[in-house]
């Protein structure tokens, strides 16, 4: 196991963050005082200033040779003005920016390339603007720099654990008719990728996904996502990806319910591409919650590989979420992935607490070269709407793949 970084400061989290979180509940009246504050309402019509400051220590430590341990210490604001609704047209602009109060680490863009990466990079961005219509029945169109979250963010999702996010310059056109049919319809295009690196990708991507809602048994989805990237360095990126999903949850008793999903995936060559390649994903999970209090699960995801730029890649998914908290396998490996994994959680204190831990073990897509396994470990707790307080660990023991890795954060959050 890697050795503990000498450089660990978790007292850096500012006092006044921890005080404002941990209050007694005469703090409530300072909280509501705040929402009333961000609040605001134009002929009957809500808008709001949206708030959101995230606090965060990283640590990194690898295997000696590897790079040196990173320690990122890091403040991100997100600050935002939602307009009111006027005849069925609304509009959102905001503000993202971190600050780097200790910068020992790899942004990806600050050049301390000897550091192990924590890719969050100090920058100030213009992270959504966007107009939207929902002056058509159980219809909404919104066009501009959004945020953009299908399903559980395998394909499309705003990378959301990193302290900048990934957002769109897009068209999203959201059909929800419940009622009716049980259907939900996202259709759209993204012609422009800002990413949480605060780097742009232009790229020309129509996608649609279409979800039917099956009883109280779960969702039915079908997708096709058309990614056509057309600058050279991401020409590999470019793909074409078809799927069908299942999940959903189920009584089995008054004390049991049962957990399922079933996806299959496939993927080729697309535009820009550079090579011919045809790949397979498929994802099952199985589990059980247990008087709404415990959850086992398990699970497998295996992303298909053949070689150089022939393998399963989900290049506009939220990736820190699957495979391991440690980053090992952002990117798909050649001779593809598979992770068999299994998870045990329970939450607490009136759902204010959540404890998780997971086991993975990596192969390749046949199972016959061992990767390595990892351990990762999560504890949140929640004060009441607005704050929050993250603790989480991850360990990556390497067999064939990578090098040894140990991951540790600790977080404070404070949203309106």
């Amino acid at each position: 196991m890697p050795q503990q970084s000498r450089k660990f400061r978790p007292a850096a989290l500012p006092a006044a963050l921890i005080s404002i979180m941990t209050a007694d509940p005469a703090s409530a009246n300072v909280t509501k005082d705040i929402e009333d504050a961000l609040n605001f309402y134009h002929y009957g019509n809500n808008g709001a200033v949206k708030l959101d400051l995230s606090y965060r220590y990283e640590n990194v430590n690898q295997d000696a040779g590897a790079a040196d341990t990173a320690n990122a210490n890091t403040l991100r604001l997100r600050l935002g003005l939602l307009s009111p609704t006027f005849h069925g047209i609304q509009g959102y602009a905001e503000f993202e920016g971190l600050l780097a109060m200790q910068e020992d680490y790899n942004s990806t863009r600050n050049g301390n390339t000897g550091h192990s990466i924590v890719a969050d990079p100090e920058k100030a961005e213009l992270n959504q603007l966007w107009i939207s219509y929902a002056g058509i029945p159980d219809t909404l169109i919104k066009g501009g720099r959004q945020r953009i979250k299908l399903d559980d963010d395998r394909f499309i999702g705003n990378v959301g654990w990193r302290q900048l996010e990934t957002t769109f310059d897009s068209v999203l056109i959201t059909h929800n008719n419940q009622t009716l049919f049980g259907l939900t319809v996202n259709a759209g295009y993204i012609g422009n990728v800002s990413t949480f690196t605060s780097t742009t990708e232009n790229i020309n991507a129509p996608f649609l996904n279409l979800n039917y809602k099956v009883g109280d048994y779960g969702n039915a989805i079908a997708y096709g996502y058309w990614m056509d990237y057309t600058e050279q360095e991401n020409y590999a990126k470019s793909n074409q990806t078809y799927g069908l999903r299942f999940d959903g949850k189920h009584p089995v008793t008054n004390k049991l319910t049962a957990l399922y999903t079933a996806e299959w995936s496939y993927q080729k060559d697309y535009q820009h591409s550079p090579t011919d390649y045809e790949a397979h994903r498929y994802n099952l999970m199985g589990g059980l919650t247990a008087f709404n209090l415990v959850t086992v699960q398990g699970a497998m995801e295996q992303l298909n590989g053949t070689g150089k730029n022939k393998r399963f890649l989900t290049p506009l998914g939220t990736n820190h979420a699957f495979q391991g908290w440690a980053d090992l396998f952002l990117v798909t490996p050649d001779d593809g992935i598979r992770d068999v994994f299994g998870t045990l959680s329970t939450k607490l204190d009136n759902d204010s607490v959540t404890l998780a831990g997971v086991f993975h073990d990596f192969t390749d897509d046949t199972g016959s070269i061992h990767y390595g396994d990892e351990w990762d470990f999560l504890a949140t707790k929640k004060f009441g709407k607005h704050y929050s307080l993250l603790a989480k660990y991850a360990y990556y023991n390497a067999d064939q793949f990578g090098t040894d890795t140990q991951k540790i954060w600790v977080q404070g959050n404070i949203s309106f």
